[in-house]
Protein backbone atom coordinates (compact mmCIF):
# COMPACT_ATOMS: atom_id res chain seq x y z
CA UNK A 1 0.00 0.00 0.00
CA UNK A 2 1.86 3.26 -1.13
CA UNK A 3 1.46 7.07 1.50
CA UNK A 4 -1.32 9.44 -0.09
CA UNK A 5 1.37 11.77 -0.42
CA UNK A 6 3.28 9.27 -3.16
CA UNK A 7 -0.29 8.51 -4.85
CA UNK A 8 -1.28 12.17 -5.06
CA UNK A 9 2.04 12.81 -7.19
CA UNK A 10 1.69 9.77 -9.25
CA UNK A 11 -1.94 10.41 -10.12
CA UNK A 12 -1.01 14.30 -11.03
CA UNK A 13 2.56 13.27 -13.10
CA UNK A 14 0.00 10.79 -14.99
CA UNK A 15 -2.66 13.66 -15.81
CA UNK A 16 0.69 16.02 -17.09
CA UNK A 17 2.28 12.77 -19.12
CA UNK A 18 -0.65 12.55 -20.89
CA UNK A 19 -1.01 16.47 -21.94
CA UNK A 20 2.72 16.21 -22.60
CA UNK A 21 2.67 13.53 -24.62
CA UNK A 22 -0.38 14.74 -26.65
CA UNK A 23 1.25 18.03 -27.26
CA UNK A 24 4.48 17.05 -27.89
CA UNK A 25 2.88 14.23 -30.95
CA UNK A 26 0.65 17.64 -32.30
CA UNK A 27 3.48 19.79 -32.15
CA UNK A 28 5.56 16.54 -33.93
CA UNK A 29 3.05 16.26 -36.66
CA UNK A 30 2.83 19.95 -37.32
CA UNK A 31 6.34 20.51 -37.69
CA UNK A 32 7.49 17.53 -39.62
CA UNK A 33 4.07 17.26 -41.98
CA UNK A 34 6.75 18.24 -44.79
CA UNK A 35 10.29 17.37 -45.60
CA UNK A 36 12.55 19.15 -42.51
CA UNK A 37 15.59 20.42 -44.61
CA UNK A 38 18.33 22.03 -44.75
CA UNK A 39 16.19 25.04 -46.23
CA UNK A 40 13.48 24.99 -43.62
CA UNK A 41 16.31 25.44 -41.19
CA UNK A 42 17.85 29.20 -42.59
CA UNK A 43 14.29 29.55 -43.37
CA UNK A 44 13.96 30.02 -39.41
CA UNK A 45 15.76 33.15 -39.64
CA UNK A 46 12.75 34.99 -41.46
CA UNK A 47 9.13 32.53 -40.61
CA UNK A 48 8.89 33.20 -37.38
CA UNK A 49 5.97 30.64 -36.86
CA UNK A 50 8.18 28.13 -38.19
CA UNK A 51 10.64 29.32 -35.41
CA UNK A 52 7.88 28.99 -32.87
CA UNK A 53 7.28 25.43 -33.92
CA UNK A 54 10.80 24.47 -33.81
CA UNK A 55 10.85 25.95 -30.38
CA UNK A 56 7.74 24.47 -29.35
CA UNK A 57 9.00 20.95 -30.26
CA UNK A 58 12.20 21.12 -28.38
CA UNK A 59 10.25 22.49 -25.53
CA UNK A 60 7.81 19.84 -25.27
CA UNK A 61 10.62 16.95 -26.51
CA UNK A 62 12.63 18.50 -23.31
CA UNK A 63 9.47 18.55 -21.11
CA UNK A 64 8.25 14.83 -21.64
CA UNK A 65 11.79 13.07 -21.20
CA UNK A 66 12.83 15.31 -18.07
CA UNK A 67 8.67 14.53 -16.92
CA UNK A 68 9.37 11.08 -17.60
CA UNK A 69 12.46 10.08 -16.97
CA UNK A 70 13.36 12.13 -13.61
CA UNK A 71 9.92 12.54 -12.18
CA UNK A 72 7.49 9.90 -13.05
CA UNK A 73 9.87 6.58 -13.43
CA UNK A 74 10.86 7.63 -9.80
CA UNK A 75 7.85 7.96 -8.19
CA UNK A 76 6.18 4.91 -10.27
CA UNK A 77 9.12 2.59 -8.65
CA UNK A 78 8.08 4.05 -5.00
CA UNK A 79 4.59 3.24 -5.87
CA UNK A 80 5.39 -0.38 -6.94
CA UNK A 81 7.70 -0.65 -4.25
CA UNK A 82 10.46 -0.52 -6.28
CA UNK A 83 13.92 1.59 -5.02
CA UNK A 84 14.62 4.37 -7.24
CA UNK A 85 18.56 5.44 -7.44
CA UNK A 86 20.71 7.09 -10.24
CA UNK A 87 18.95 8.28 -13.48
CA UNK A 88 21.16 5.09 -15.49
CA UNK A 89 19.95 2.54 -12.65
CA UNK A 90 16.47 3.51 -13.13
CA UNK A 91 16.90 3.12 -16.59
CA UNK A 92 18.46 -0.21 -15.98
CA UNK A 93 15.42 -0.96 -13.83
CA UNK A 94 12.67 -0.11 -16.19
CA UNK A 95 14.21 -1.79 -19.00
CA UNK A 96 13.59 -4.85 -17.30
CA UNK A 97 10.51 -4.03 -15.65
CA UNK A 98 9.89 -3.55 -19.75
CA UNK A 99 8.60 0.70 -19.11
CA UNK A 100 11.47 1.45 -21.91
CA UNK A 101 13.15 -0.73 -24.96
CA UNK A 102 16.30 0.06 -24.32
CA UNK A 103 18.64 2.33 -20.98
CA UNK A 104 20.96 3.03 -23.92
CA UNK A 105 18.75 4.96 -26.15
CA UNK A 106 17.02 6.69 -23.21
CA UNK A 107 20.52 7.81 -22.60
CA UNK A 108 20.95 8.92 -26.01
CA UNK A 109 17.51 11.19 -25.56
CA UNK A 110 18.78 12.36 -22.68
CA UNK A 111 21.87 14.15 -24.31
CA UNK A 112 19.82 14.81 -27.39
CA UNK A 113 17.55 16.97 -24.79
CA UNK A 114 20.29 18.38 -23.21
CA UNK A 115 21.89 19.29 -26.59
CA UNK A 116 18.73 20.97 -27.83
CA UNK A 117 17.41 22.88 -24.41
CA UNK A 118 20.76 24.23 -23.25
CA UNK A 119 22.77 24.78 -26.51
CA UNK A 120 21.85 27.34 -28.65
CA UNK A 121 22.69 25.76 -32.29
CA UNK A 122 23.75 28.01 -34.91
CA UNK A 123 25.24 25.71 -37.35
CA UNK A 124 21.97 24.56 -39.53
CA UNK A 125 23.47 21.53 -40.38
CA UNK A 126 24.01 20.67 -36.46
CA UNK A 127 20.30 21.47 -35.76
CA UNK A 128 19.30 20.08 -38.81
CA UNK A 129 20.71 17.13 -36.91
CA UNK A 130 19.29 17.25 -33.98
CA UNK A 131 15.82 17.90 -34.70
CA UNK A 132 15.25 15.19 -36.93
CA UNK A 133 16.83 12.86 -34.01
CA UNK A 134 14.79 14.34 -31.73
CA UNK A 135 11.31 13.34 -34.44
CA UNK A 136 13.15 10.30 -34.36
CA UNK A 137 13.06 9.60 -30.76
CA UNK A 138 8.98 10.64 -30.89
CA UNK A 139 7.91 7.43 -30.99
CA UNK A 140 9.68 6.08 -28.44
CA UNK A 141 8.66 9.11 -25.64
CA UNK A 142 5.42 8.02 -27.03
CA UNK A 143 5.47 4.39 -26.10
CA UNK A 144 7.12 4.82 -22.72
CA UNK A 145 4.80 7.46 -21.62
CA UNK A 146 1.66 4.50 -22.88
CA UNK A 147 4.24 1.54 -21.24
CA UNK A 148 4.15 3.69 -17.87
CA UNK A 149 0.53 5.24 -17.94
CA UNK A 150 -0.62 1.42 -18.66
CA UNK A 151 1.25 -0.06 -15.73
CA UNK A 152 -0.79 3.12 -13.47
CA UNK A 153 -4.31 1.93 -14.72
CA UNK A 154 -3.51 -1.90 -14.47
CA UNK A 155 -2.17 -1.38 -10.71
CA UNK A 156 -4.92 1.73 -9.82
CA UNK A 157 -6.51 -0.40 -7.32
CA UNK A 158 -3.18 -0.06 -5.05
CA UNK A 159 -2.67 3.25 -6.39
CA UNK A 160 -6.34 5.32 -6.63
Amino acid sequence: MINNKTRSRLQFLSRVVEKERDHLLVTDQRLFSQPFDIDRVKQMGTDVDLAERVEAFVGRFGRLQDTLGDKLLPTLFIALGERSGAFIDNLDRAEKLEFIDSADEWMGIRNLRNQMVHEYIEDPVILLSALQAGHNYVPNLEQTANNMLNEIRQRSRGID
